[in-house]
């Protein structure tokens, strides 16, 4: 408990630090404007199935989303959903047990608890056991673990780069503080991939009580984050990969080892797969595709969302949505671990409530989650939050996926969020303390930075 304790203290307080350092260093800069995508896109696809059903309108919308990213979905992926730390973290250490070549592995947080210990010595056992083992770490979520710790593991071989250094002279003339890396992927052998929102830390050594059967059983100590994650085989894990080399490579760092990282990927599912990314001064892709998908809705928009600080775009298509008669209905925090996100977040309820957004918040556990499913049928899990910081600043990595059956199971788990949270009423928001709404103006003023 005190470890989990000490892992929200450092994340609060690494938010508050870099958001003073960036809004110091850092000019503004804005999204695209997006308010007319689906139109635009509109114009240049074709119906890809005329029949009426589920079927085309989802072959439809992956023709859009194609069309508004640049890039088509990936099809004969098997993706399992993964609830919470230890059983992603299980999965993961079955993966890398059995590597035979190569592990790349990219995560915000590398603590140095016993967690990350385990994690770290069974990366170094790999990599004696001639497995290549390359790292990429954030500067500003592991700033809290000692040089000793990664010295460890590249003493043994392991390859590992340090994200956008916080210290200038170790990146001097490429100082870049406000971009940071929170993506969480591992790419086994070019044939396994993960990703989602779980970091190596002690907050995910235990479980959430996501399942509402272990709540009688389990203690206020074994309470773990909240979070999703997804283990992805099949020619999508190429993707991923690609991500992983890609953000190596802008790190002024020694190139890799020359290894097969992209082996030849058969089939192993029927999931439509696509991976997509957001990073400073791209395309916006996972920008666009949420937008998309929000504007595209018919029946249901369901967000679980840990840090809710979104451009005013984001707010206005909820809003358009739940106007229509769409039920949107938000999962955000109870029980939070950065308060300024928290208020900043809240600030957006009025608006939310009056326009018919159905807004839960999360008790007991930490949310960290970051989900969607809209109409059933069009998800994602990934690193990317609802906030400007995501879209705009940060490299982050989702998995989207079309497909009706890994909707349900997406519904099914939201409905269990749903389970352990409280609802917020318009008539009961209205009647918080003034205090509450002048830490909400306060927090929205700075949230660009978050």
């Amino acid at each position: 408990m005190e470890n989990m304790l000490n892992a929200q203290l450092r994340e609060s307080f690494l938010r508050y630090a870099v958001a003073l350092l960036c809004i110091l260093t850092a000019a503004c800069s804005t999204l695209p404007d997006v308010s007319n995508l689906s139109a635009s896109v509109l114009q240049v696809t074709t119906t890809a199935n005329s029949q009426d059903g589920a079927a085309s309108r989802l072959d439809n919308l992956a023709a859009m989303e194609a069309a508004a990213t640049g890039s088509p979905l990936v099809k004969g992926n098997k993706v399992t959903l993964l609830f919470d730390g230890p059983e992603t973290l299980t999965a993961m250490i079955a993966a890398i047990r059995q590597a035979k070549t190569t592990i790349n592995f990219e995560t915000y947080i590398f603590d140095q608890d016993q967690l990350a210990q385990q994690f770290a010595d069974l990366l170094i056992e790999k990599q004696h056991d001639g497995v290549q083992v390359n790292i990429i770490y954030d500067s500003v979520g592991s700033i809290d673990t000692p040089t000793e710790f990664f010295d460890r593991m590249r003493a043994a071989g392991i390859r590992l780069i340090e994200f956008n250094p916080v210290n200038p002279l170790k990146r001097f003339g490429h100082w870049q503080l406000n971009h940071r890396d929170h993506r969480k992927i591992l790419v086994v052998d070019g044939k396994i991939g993960f990703t989602g929102g779980v970091n190596i830390s002690a907050a995910y050594a235990n479980s959430s009580l996501f399942r509402a059967g272990r709540r009688a059983n389990s203690g206020a100590g074994a309470i773990g984050w909240r979070d999703t994650h997804v283990q992805i085989e099949g020619p999508a894990v190429a993707s991923l990969q690609l991500l992983f080399m890609q953000t190596w490579a802008t790190q002024y760092a020694e190139d890799l080892p020359d290894l097969d990282y992209f082996p030849k990927l058969a089939e192993a599912g029927n999931k439509a797969v696509h991976v997509l990314s957001s990073q400073p001064d791209s395309d916006y892709s996972l920008y666009k595709a949420y937008i998309l998908a929000i504007q595209q809705a018919r029946k249901s928009i369901h967000i679980t969302t840990p840090y809710f600080t979104p451009d005013r775009q984001l707010v206005d298509a909820l809003v358009a949505a739940a106007r229509r008669g769409v039920d949107v209905t938000l999962i955000m925090p109870g029980v939070s671990d950065v308060g300024l996100m928290f208020h900043a977040g809240q600030s957006f309820y009025t608006q939310l409530l009056n326009a018919g957004v159905r807004i839960y918040q999360l008790q007991i556990a930490v949310l960290h989650a970051k989900t969607a499913v809209i109409d059933g049928s069009w998800s994602t899990v990934g690193s990317a939050n609802m906030d400007i910081r995501s879209f705009l600043h940060n490299y982050e990595a989702n998995v989207i996926v079309i497909d009706e059956q890994f909707g349900r199971q997406m519904e099914r788990a939201f409905r269990e969020d749903i389970r352990g949270s409280r609802q917020i009423t318009l008539e009961q928001w209205q009647q918080r303390p003034f205090s509450d709404r002048v830490k909400e103006w306060a927090a929205r003023s700075i949230g660009y930075w978050l």
